[in-house]
């Protein structure tokens, strides 16, 4: 049907839905009253469907037209979206992709900084935890879990991750518990928070306690609640439901504002972090560049 239609009518459609005056549709897309009724009556008559009831000089859509507008709004809205880049002056929009939890426990608040400092440079987070489309070469920069190698980006350390668990003080205080002088055996008999690992490189709370060594005899303990990513384990931590498992790098903020801290002793060190990752084989753009640099400011594997 669509190869039927001009889509010129389509644009006036939308002028006309929104200004519920045909004369006005005219004027804003310069052309004629008379042209925007033309138009109207051949997208019905393609349609087959009524879209507007016309009472005098009054306009309304029918159930037709209303369902109609919406998904030519949201169309036309898209399509001016993905023009924004080839507008003159507008500049370069930089791309980067970085897990859930990284993009909401680290990144986020450090892009609205960035934003501020550099107001005239557009950022797009894709926020993925499928590993082909982080390392695309579509992103200009990517923030990935690893190593420190891979083959087609330049990888420079954000941070190493460092895993212990963690727990509001709400919730130790309330059962008169030291965060600080409790072992392994304790935290297992408390309330844990677990999480759903999305690669086999990833440790959850109960390959944390295969990895301080045997203090359970094996015996590794089910947690009360899992969930189906880190963000809300963690976020579950924050509310005063139980412990959880803390990536110091990725916790930072909420250690430093007494909103959770950590319990026990014991540490991991996966071997693992996130890493910032620059194209190998193309150059950044100056905008790009800005940002890769913005995001280093002070950190260190």
């Amino acid at each position: 049907m669509l190869e039927k239609i001009p889509l010129e009518a389509f644009r006036v459609f939308d002028a006309a839905a929104r200004a519920m005056n045909f004369s006005r549709a005219g004027r804003e897309l310069n052309i004629t009253q008379a042209a925007v009724s033309r138009r109207i009556k051949g997208l019905e008559d393609h349609l087959g469907a009524t879209l507007f009831t016309r009472r005098g000089r009054n306009l309304a859509l029918t159930p037709e037209g209303e369902r109609l507008f919406q998904r030519v709004r949201a169309t036309l809205e898209y399509l001016e979206e993905s023009l924004e880049p080839f507008r003159a002056g507008t500049g370069e929009i930089i791309s980067i992709a970085a897990s859930g939890s990284i993009s909401h426990l680290w990144l986020g608040q450090r892009l609205r900084d960035f934003g501020k400092e550099s107001p005239g440079i557009s950022v797009r987070l894709l926020t993925t935890d499928v590993h082909s489309e982080l390392a695309s070469e579509n992103n200009d920069l990517i923030i990935i879990y690893s190593t420190g190698e891979h083959p087609r980006w330049s990888l420079t350390p954000l941070m190493k991750e460092v895993l212990v668990p963690i727990a509001s003080p709400d919730y130790l205080a309330i059962r008169g518990l030291n965060p600080q002088a409790l072992t392994s055996v304790d935290i297992a008999a408390l309330d844990l928070i677990d999480y759903e690992r999305a690669n086999a490189h990833w440790i959850s709370l109960r390959q944390w306690f295969g990895r301080i060594g045997d203090p359970l005899k094996g015996k590794l303990p089910r947690p009360r609640l899992s969930f189906s990513t880190y963000i809300m384990a963690v976020e579950a931590a924050l509310r005063g439901e139980g412990i959880a498992l803390g990536s110091l790098g990725l916790v930072e903020e909420y250690l430093q504002s007494g909103a959770l801290v950590t319990v026990g002793t014991d540490r991991v060190e996966s071997g693992f972090g996130y890493y910032l990752g620059a194209p190998r084989f193309r150059s950044l753009s100056p905008e790009a560049l800005q940002l890769h640099r913005f995001l280093l400011r002070g950190q260190q594997a």
